[in-house]
Protein backbone atom coordinates (compact mmCIF):
# COMPACT_ATOMS: atom_id res chain seq x y z
CA UNK A 1 0.00 0.00 0.00
CA UNK A 2 2.91 2.47 0.62
CA UNK A 3 3.83 1.97 -2.49
CA UNK A 4 0.14 2.87 -3.89
CA UNK A 5 0.16 5.94 -2.01
CA UNK A 6 3.72 6.88 -3.22
CA UNK A 7 2.84 7.02 -6.98
CA UNK A 8 -0.65 8.29 -5.93
CA UNK A 9 -3.09 5.40 -7.52
CA UNK A 10 -6.13 7.63 -6.85
CA UNK A 11 -4.71 9.89 -9.53
CA UNK A 12 -3.55 7.69 -11.83
CA UNK A 13 -6.64 5.95 -12.07
CA UNK A 14 -8.17 9.14 -12.66
CA UNK A 15 -6.23 9.30 -15.78
CA UNK A 16 -6.70 6.45 -16.99
CA UNK A 17 -10.77 6.56 -16.49
CA UNK A 18 -10.46 9.91 -18.87
CA UNK A 19 -8.56 8.40 -21.29
CA UNK A 20 -10.47 5.20 -21.58
CA UNK A 21 -13.32 7.46 -21.89
CA UNK A 22 -12.31 9.58 -24.53
CA UNK A 23 -11.56 6.47 -26.55
CA UNK A 24 -14.79 4.51 -26.02
CA UNK A 25 -17.37 7.44 -25.05
CA UNK A 26 -16.02 9.91 -27.59
CA UNK A 27 -14.42 7.99 -30.50
CA UNK A 28 -16.26 4.80 -30.84
CA UNK A 29 -20.34 7.11 -30.52
CA UNK A 30 -18.83 9.28 -33.09
CA UNK A 31 -17.93 6.42 -35.80
CA UNK A 32 -14.11 8.22 -35.46
CA UNK A 33 -11.54 6.46 -37.63
CA UNK A 34 -8.96 5.37 -34.68
CA UNK A 35 -5.44 3.15 -35.71
CA UNK A 36 -5.17 1.74 -31.82
CA UNK A 37 -6.96 -1.97 -30.91
CA UNK A 38 -7.45 -2.12 -27.36
CA UNK A 39 -4.54 -3.82 -26.69
CA UNK A 40 -2.49 -0.83 -27.57
CA UNK A 41 -4.69 1.92 -26.70
CA UNK A 42 -4.40 -0.79 -23.37
CA UNK A 43 -0.53 -0.42 -24.12
CA UNK A 44 -0.88 3.98 -24.30
CA UNK A 45 -2.94 4.19 -20.79
CA UNK A 46 0.09 2.03 -19.12
CA UNK A 47 2.82 4.25 -20.74
CA UNK A 48 1.07 7.45 -19.44
CA UNK A 49 0.57 6.49 -16.08
CA UNK A 50 4.42 4.87 -15.98
CA UNK A 51 5.16 8.44 -16.68
CA UNK A 52 2.91 10.36 -14.74
CA UNK A 53 3.78 8.04 -11.60
CA UNK A 54 7.45 8.23 -12.26
CA UNK A 55 6.66 12.04 -12.24
CA UNK A 56 4.76 11.70 -8.59
CA UNK A 57 7.87 9.69 -6.72
CA UNK A 58 10.45 12.25 -7.85
CA UNK A 59 8.45 15.12 -6.46
CA UNK A 60 8.05 13.02 -3.03
CA UNK A 61 12.09 12.83 -3.40
CA UNK A 62 12.13 15.88 -4.00
CA UNK A 63 10.19 17.69 -1.35
CA UNK A 64 10.78 15.21 1.78
CA UNK A 65 11.95 18.03 4.41
CA UNK A 66 8.92 20.03 2.77
CA UNK A 67 6.47 17.47 3.35
CA UNK A 68 7.91 17.24 6.96
CA UNK A 69 6.19 20.22 7.84
CA UNK A 70 3.07 20.33 4.92
CA UNK A 71 1.98 16.91 5.98
CA UNK A 72 3.78 15.04 8.60
CA UNK A 73 1.89 12.04 8.61
CA UNK A 74 1.86 11.54 5.01
CA UNK A 75 5.50 11.29 3.83
CA UNK A 76 6.89 7.91 2.69
CA UNK A 77 9.97 8.94 1.96
CA UNK A 78 12.89 7.64 4.15
CA UNK A 79 10.35 6.45 6.78
CA UNK A 80 8.10 3.96 5.03
CA UNK A 81 10.26 3.75 1.44
CA UNK A 82 13.88 3.96 1.16
CA UNK A 83 14.94 6.67 -1.17
CA UNK A 84 17.12 4.58 -3.42
CA UNK A 85 14.14 2.33 -3.69
CA UNK A 86 12.30 5.07 -4.70
CA UNK A 87 15.05 6.29 -7.06
CA UNK A 88 15.10 3.11 -8.52
CA UNK A 89 11.14 3.35 -8.48
CA UNK A 90 11.11 5.90 -10.47
CA UNK A 91 14.23 4.88 -13.05
CA UNK A 92 12.32 1.62 -13.90
CA UNK A 93 8.94 3.58 -14.23
CA UNK A 94 10.23 6.05 -16.75
CA UNK A 95 11.90 2.85 -18.90
CA UNK A 96 8.84 0.96 -19.35
CA UNK A 97 7.03 4.74 -20.15
CA UNK A 98 9.24 5.74 -22.88
CA UNK A 99 10.06 2.05 -24.41
CA UNK A 100 6.17 1.53 -24.87
CA UNK A 101 6.12 4.91 -25.95
CA UNK A 102 8.59 3.93 -28.68
CA UNK A 103 7.02 0.80 -29.61
CA UNK A 104 3.71 3.02 -30.15
CA UNK A 105 4.37 5.59 -31.90
CA UNK A 106 6.67 3.52 -34.68
CA UNK A 107 3.54 0.93 -34.86
CA UNK A 108 1.47 3.39 -36.28
CA UNK A 109 3.73 5.06 -38.63
CA UNK A 110 4.71 8.71 -36.37
CA UNK A 111 8.16 7.62 -34.65
CA UNK A 112 8.69 11.34 -33.84
CA UNK A 113 5.87 10.96 -31.55
CA UNK A 114 8.29 8.73 -29.31
CA UNK A 115 9.79 11.79 -27.94
CA UNK A 116 6.96 13.23 -26.57
CA UNK A 117 6.93 10.64 -23.69
CA UNK A 118 10.60 11.55 -23.40
CA UNK A 119 9.87 15.14 -22.95
CA UNK A 120 7.05 14.60 -20.69
CA UNK A 121 9.80 12.23 -18.37
CA UNK A 122 12.08 15.20 -18.10
CA UNK A 123 9.55 18.21 -17.47
CA UNK A 124 8.15 16.40 -14.67
CA UNK A 125 12.14 15.89 -13.35
CA UNK A 126 12.59 19.50 -14.16
CA UNK A 127 9.56 20.37 -12.45
CA UNK A 128 10.25 18.78 -9.39
CA UNK A 129 13.49 19.57 -9.21
CA UNK A 130 13.84 23.29 -9.79
CA UNK A 131 10.80 24.53 -11.93
CA UNK A 132 8.44 24.24 -9.00
CA UNK A 133 9.73 26.26 -6.54
CA UNK A 134 9.16 29.34 -9.39
CA UNK A 135 6.09 31.74 -8.97
CA UNK A 136 3.73 30.13 -11.65
CA UNK A 137 6.02 28.69 -14.02
CA UNK A 138 5.37 25.37 -12.20
CA UNK A 139 2.07 25.71 -11.78
CA UNK A 140 1.80 26.43 -16.13
CA UNK A 141 3.74 23.57 -16.53
CA UNK A 142 2.53 20.49 -14.77
CA UNK A 143 -1.23 21.83 -15.69
CA UNK A 144 -0.02 21.22 -19.22
CA UNK A 145 1.19 18.34 -19.10
CA UNK A 146 -2.38 16.98 -17.12
CA UNK A 147 -3.85 18.28 -20.21
CA UNK A 148 -1.30 16.44 -22.43
CA UNK A 149 -2.50 13.41 -20.54
CA UNK A 150 -5.60 14.04 -22.82
CA UNK A 151 -4.58 14.99 -25.80
CA UNK A 152 -1.89 12.13 -26.48
CA UNK A 153 -5.00 9.72 -27.23
CA UNK A 154 -6.11 11.75 -30.01
CA UNK A 155 -2.76 12.54 -31.27
CA UNK A 156 -1.93 8.50 -31.18
CA UNK A 157 -5.15 6.91 -32.14
CA UNK A 158 -7.21 10.02 -34.38
CA UNK A 159 -4.52 11.99 -36.08
CA UNK A 160 -2.99 9.02 -38.10
CA UNK A 161 -5.71 8.05 -39.47
CA UNK A 162 -6.90 11.46 -40.79
CA UNK A 163 -8.08 11.34 -44.17
CA UNK A 164 -9.64 13.71 -46.98
CA UNK A 165 -13.07 11.76 -46.17
CA UNK A 166 -13.23 11.63 -42.69
CA UNK A 167 -11.90 14.99 -41.60
CA UNK A 168 -14.69 16.63 -40.74
CA UNK A 169 -15.56 13.94 -38.20
CA UNK A 170 -11.97 13.63 -36.87
CA UNK A 171 -11.91 17.54 -36.75
CA UNK A 172 -15.34 17.78 -34.72
CA UNK A 173 -13.90 15.11 -32.66
CA UNK A 174 -10.40 16.58 -31.50
CA UNK A 175 -11.86 19.74 -30.66
CA UNK A 176 -13.73 18.03 -28.14
CA UNK A 177 -11.26 16.99 -26.59
CA UNK A 178 -8.90 19.81 -26.97
CA UNK A 179 -12.05 21.59 -25.01
CA UNK A 180 -11.67 18.91 -22.02
CA UNK A 181 -7.81 19.40 -21.60
CA UNK A 182 -8.54 23.59 -21.54
CA UNK A 183 -10.85 22.41 -19.13
CA UNK A 184 -8.40 20.40 -17.40
CA UNK A 185 -5.32 22.54 -18.05
CA UNK A 186 -7.41 25.87 -15.86
CA UNK A 187 -9.09 23.50 -13.01
CA UNK A 188 -5.11 22.05 -12.42
CA UNK A 189 -3.41 25.50 -12.83
CA UNK A 190 -6.33 26.82 -10.06
CA UNK A 191 -6.01 24.27 -8.04
CA UNK A 192 -2.02 23.99 -8.04
CA UNK A 193 -2.07 27.27 -6.61
CA UNK A 194 -4.56 26.63 -3.95
CA UNK A 195 -2.21 23.78 -2.92
CA UNK A 196 0.82 26.89 -2.75
CA UNK A 197 -1.39 28.53 -0.33
CA UNK A 198 -2.04 25.11 1.79
CA UNK A 199 1.77 24.44 1.73
CA UNK A 200 2.96 28.16 1.99
CA UNK A 201 4.47 27.45 5.61
CA UNK A 202 6.38 24.37 4.36
CA UNK A 203 7.64 25.81 1.22
CA UNK A 204 8.74 29.16 2.81
CA UNK A 205 10.66 26.63 5.18
CA UNK A 206 12.08 24.91 2.26
CA UNK A 207 13.32 27.85 0.38
CA UNK A 208 10.78 27.47 -2.47
CA UNK A 209 8.91 30.93 -3.70
CA UNK A 210 5.93 29.76 -5.44
CA UNK A 211 3.24 32.40 -6.25
CA UNK A 212 1.46 32.72 -2.94
CA UNK A 213 5.00 33.29 -1.30
CA UNK A 214 6.07 36.20 -4.15
CA UNK A 215 2.43 37.67 -3.58
CA UNK A 216 1.60 36.29 -0.14
CA UNK A 217 -1.97 35.20 1.04
CA UNK A 218 -3.96 37.88 0.27
CA UNK A 219 -3.11 38.54 -3.08
CA UNK A 220 -3.28 35.22 -4.30
CA UNK A 221 -6.38 34.28 -2.91
CA UNK A 222 -7.61 37.12 -4.97
CA UNK A 223 -6.05 35.55 -7.96
CA UNK A 224 -7.58 32.31 -7.01
CA UNK A 225 -11.06 34.01 -6.69
CA UNK A 226 -10.96 35.81 -10.47
CA UNK A 227 -9.43 32.73 -12.54
CA UNK A 228 -12.32 30.42 -10.60
CA UNK A 229 -14.88 33.72 -11.98
CA UNK A 230 -13.00 33.33 -15.47
CA UNK A 231 -13.76 29.67 -15.64
CA UNK A 232 -17.65 30.04 -14.96
CA UNK A 233 -17.93 32.39 -17.84
CA UNK A 234 -15.88 30.07 -20.03
CA UNK A 235 -17.62 27.34 -19.36
CA UNK A 236 -21.03 29.23 -19.72
CA UNK A 237 -19.42 30.40 -22.92
CA UNK A 238 -19.06 26.86 -24.11
CA UNK A 239 -22.29 25.91 -23.19
CA UNK A 240 -23.91 28.83 -25.38
CA UNK A 241 -22.21 28.48 -28.17
CA UNK A 242 -21.86 24.15 -28.62
CA UNK A 243 -24.67 22.97 -26.49
CA UNK A 244 -27.47 25.31 -26.74
CA UNK A 245 -29.88 23.16 -28.49
CA UNK A 246 -28.66 19.86 -25.82
CA UNK A 247 -30.77 20.16 -23.13
CA UNK A 248 -29.36 17.23 -21.09
CA UNK A 249 -25.55 18.27 -21.50
CA UNK A 250 -26.66 21.96 -21.12
CA UNK A 251 -28.42 20.89 -17.45
CA UNK A 252 -25.36 18.52 -16.79
CA UNK A 253 -22.83 21.53 -17.37
CA UNK A 254 -24.93 23.55 -15.48
CA UNK A 255 -25.48 21.56 -12.33
CA UNK A 256 -22.24 19.49 -11.90
CA UNK A 257 -19.77 22.26 -13.36
CA UNK A 258 -21.21 25.67 -12.92
CA UNK A 259 -22.87 25.50 -9.62
CA UNK A 260 -19.78 24.12 -8.24
CA UNK A 261 -17.47 26.64 -9.84
CA UNK A 262 -20.10 28.89 -8.24
CA UNK A 263 -19.89 27.93 -4.89
CA UNK A 264 -16.11 27.44 -5.51
CA UNK A 265 -15.80 31.19 -5.95
CA UNK A 266 -18.19 31.65 -3.04
CA UNK A 267 -15.86 30.16 -0.73
CA UNK A 268 -12.57 30.91 -2.14
CA UNK A 269 -13.72 35.13 -1.49
CA UNK A 270 -12.46 34.80 2.09
CA UNK A 271 -10.45 31.65 2.27
CA UNK A 272 -7.73 32.39 4.68
CA UNK A 273 -6.86 28.78 7.05
CA UNK A 274 -5.18 25.73 5.58
CA UNK A 275 -8.03 24.10 5.89
CA UNK A 276 -10.40 26.65 3.82
CA UNK A 277 -7.77 25.63 1.36
CA UNK A 278 -7.77 21.80 1.69
CA UNK A 279 -11.31 22.03 1.38
CA UNK A 280 -11.39 24.32 -2.02
CA UNK A 281 -8.44 21.86 -3.12
CA UNK A 282 -10.90 18.68 -2.86
CA UNK A 283 -13.75 20.76 -4.16
CA UNK A 284 -11.98 21.17 -7.57
CA UNK A 285 -10.87 17.83 -7.80
CA UNK A 286 -14.38 16.79 -7.55
CA UNK A 287 -15.08 19.00 -10.18
CA UNK A 288 -12.84 18.33 -12.21
CA UNK A 289 -13.96 14.40 -11.89
CA UNK A 290 -17.47 15.48 -12.54
CA UNK A 291 -16.35 17.24 -15.55
CA UNK A 292 -14.56 14.16 -17.41
CA UNK A 293 -17.55 12.13 -16.27
CA UNK A 294 -19.33 14.40 -19.16
CA UNK A 295 -17.33 12.91 -21.84
CA UNK A 296 -19.45 9.84 -22.56
CA UNK A 297 -22.60 12.32 -22.60
CA UNK A 298 -21.29 13.95 -25.57
CA UNK A 299 -22.69 11.07 -27.80
CA UNK A 300 -26.40 12.74 -27.75
CA UNK A 301 -25.33 15.22 -29.77
CA UNK A 302 -25.03 12.55 -32.55
CA UNK A 303 -27.88 13.19 -35.03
Amino acid sequence: MNYLNLIRYQNLLFIALTQVFIKYGLFQPFSAETVLNTFSFSLLVIATLCIAAAGNIINDIYDVEIDKINKPNKVLIGKKISESNANLLFIFLNVIGVGIGFYLANSIGKPGFAALFIIFSALLYLYASYLKGMPLIGNLLISTLVAMSLIIVPLFDLLPAITLQNQTTQSAVFKIVLFYALFAFCINLIREIVKDLQDINGDKKGGMNTLAIALGRKRTTAIVFSLGGFMVLGVVFYMYEHLYNQQILMLYFLFAIVAPLLYFCIKSWDAATMKEYGFLSKLLKIIMFLGICSIPLFSLTIS
